[in-house]
């Protein structure tokens, strides 16, 4: 008996569970129809991965590589499905939370390592998603009234903790409460789809859209890890070898690191937490598994996949090696009043400290080494301009043929505010399971609400603590163990799903194990790629690669080490 077949399991669930299979007794339609209608831990995990980060990895992703890169979300998505497809279809086949599943059956460091990072990714990432909403209400929705003051975004965090505080609790107990916080979920993930998916529609309308290019980006080139993409790409082969060097030092490794982020954004560590317990929570079991797996690719990979692909091909259509006449000018007074100018003049002047040496480009005047950027070729300054970091809320320029220039303010600011809105719930929902592992009680009840308070709190508090210096040192910490914690993740899956003594008779034997394992495998070497390549790079920072290097080998000690001591337990039972 599983732990979600109690005796006094609630007659919704048992409900749920007769019409699941009378459904499957029917096929065709009846099971489609009885699946759309149940759904619903994908549109959790959807509403957590549709956050600011994957906005603003597509946003990138498109102002560096165009539509040449639009393989990779759809890889990262794709992997990341088969993952917690693994981890649900071993959920629910044994009915055994997996975090103490973990500690049992395979190793007790790749549980707890598992669940710290959860809890870290969970609070830390809630401080940029009450910024992001309070960006939202300033920049988009209400405008400067509510104010810049510590005071005001203190205010403001609360009130938004207070709303997201009370969706949670809705979702505590199957009933009216969990159906609205479902509703709210699928209306807001809806919502940000409909934006962008009409944006592409006009561009392609209007005939500004290549499909052909757009199509072939879909095809992985790994290349790209290491060479410029894109209509940049072109551009940089068309410059002397001396400049050619100078533009892909410069290209490359920003475009490297704007793939990982955008790839990890696709699925996190807390992603992996989330969806067991969610499941659990709702009371399925084994009968269930099918309409998992429907849940995850319609619920979240489906919407993903839309919405970052919109949002690539929005913002490379408006910003990839994009620039206007002014800055095109040779004039320095007409390039200098470009719009553009701001963000790329560092970058041509490091441009022009290349070629003329610092001590000479210093030595020049304002006015010279604006007339010498002015004399740059058209050509580079729109290299420049695809390496320029834009805020995600310029994107809303890309909606203005839609919508008008007001509205597509507004509809954007929507989107932007339903995101961090609904991040910030599912990061305390996760929280909470979290915490009442940590603690080793039963889910629901007072500890899940004390792990939803702590990862709420701490983000609200995010005027005091994100924008100050620590940002930098939570952000790398965060990101770091989250990065190398997500192929170790999955490796535990894959551990999982091949335990005999786990599995038990549901265990997958013959081609179906064979395919789940083939991809599985797959799956961990792509994340296993972007982890190595986010530590080296993350390593390489001269205030933290110390910090990065002590986590990495210290963890990878202690998985070894449960190892070892795992593999003697039997002996010494005995």
């Amino acid at each position: 008996m599983t732990e979600t077949s109690a005796p006094n399991e609630s007659a919704k669930i048992t409900a749920n569970r007769e019409m699941l299979l009378d459904a499957q007794k029917r096929g065709g339609w009846a099971v489609l129809g009885v699946f759309t209608r149940l759904s619903g831990p994908g549109w959790l995990q959807s509403a957590i991965t549709l956050g600011g980060g994957s906005l603003a990895g597509s946003l990138f992703l498109g102002v560096l590589g165009g539509t040449s890169l639009m393989w990779l979300q759809l890889l990262a998505i794709t992997m990341g499905v088969v993952m917690l497809s693994a981890i649900s279809y071993v959920t629910l086949s044994t009915g055994q939370r997996p975090f103490p599943a973990i500690n049992r059956h395979i190793n007790p460091v790749l549980g707890w390592g598992w669940l710290i990072a959860t809890m870290m990714a969970n609070i830390i990432w809630c401080m940029p998603q009450f910024s992001l909403c309070f960006a939202a209400l300033q920049e988009n929705l209400v405008g400067k009234s509510v104010g810049n003051s510590l005071g005001s975004k203190l205010a403001v965090s609360a009130v938004i903790l207070a709303a997201t505080f009370t969706v949670v609790m809705m979702n505590l107990k199957q009933g009216i409460g969990a159906k609205i916080f479902d509703l709210v979920l699928k209306t807001l993930v809806g919502m940000i789809v409909i934006c962008f998916f009409g944006v592409v529609v006009y561009l392609s309308l209007e005939g500004t859209l290549d499909w052909g290019k757009i199509l072939m980006g879909f095809i992985p080139n790994f290349s790209q890890l290491n060479q410029p993409t894109g209509d940049v790409a072109g551009l940089v082969a068309g410059l002397p070898e001396s400049l050619q060097q100078f533009w892909t030092g410069r290209i490359v490794p920003e475009q490297r690191a704007v793939m990982i982020a955008a790839a990890a954004t696709a699925v996190g560590i807390n992603m992996t937490f989330l969806l067991p317990y969610s499941m659990l929570n709702r009371g399925w079991d084994k009968p269930f598994r099918g309409l998992a797996r429907f849940d995850l690719s319609t619920g979240m990979a489906i919407p993903y996949v839309l919405v970052t692909s919109c949002v690539v091909i929005a913002s490379a259509s408006s910003f990839h090696a994009v620039i206007d006449d002014s800055l095109a000018s040779t004039d320095p007074a007409v390039m200098s009043s470009s719009d553009y100018f701001k963000g790329v003049q560092p970058i041509l002047a490091a441009r022009l400290e290349y070629d003329l040496g610092s001590e000479a480009y210093q030595a020049m005047s304002e006015q010279e080494q604006l007339a010498a950027m002015a004399n740059l070729s058209p050509e580079e300054k729109r290299i420049a301009t695809s390496l320029v970091r834009r805020d995600a809320f310029q994107l809303s320029k890309s909606l203005a043929p839609l919508l008008g220039e007001d509205n597509a303010n507004y509809v954007f600011g929507l989107g932007i505010f339903g995101m961090g809105f609904s991040t910030i719930i599912i990061l305390m929902l996760i929280n909470g399971y979290a915490f009442c592992e940590l603690l080793g009680i039963k889910q629901g009840g007072w500890g899940f609400v004390v792990g939803c308070l702590i990862a709420g709190l701490a983000g609200a508090a995010w005027p005091m603590i994100w924008d100050g210096p620590a940002k930098l040192w939570l952000a790398i910490l965060a990101s770091s163990f989250g990065a190398l914690l997500l192929p170790i993740a999955y490796f535990t899956f894959f551990l999982m799903m091949n335990n005999r003594d786990l599995m038990g008779d549901e265990k997958p034997k013959g081609g179906s194990m064979a395919i789940w394992n083939i991809l599985m495998v797959m799956a961990i070497i792509v994340a296993l790629a972007a982890a190595v390549t986010a530590v080296i790079e993350k390593a390489s920072d001269p205030k933290a690669g110390w910090l990065v290097i002590s986590v990495t080998i210290g963890y990878l000690v202690l998985v070894v080490l449960g190892f070892v001591l795992k593999s003697k337990a039997p002996a010494t039972a005995k």
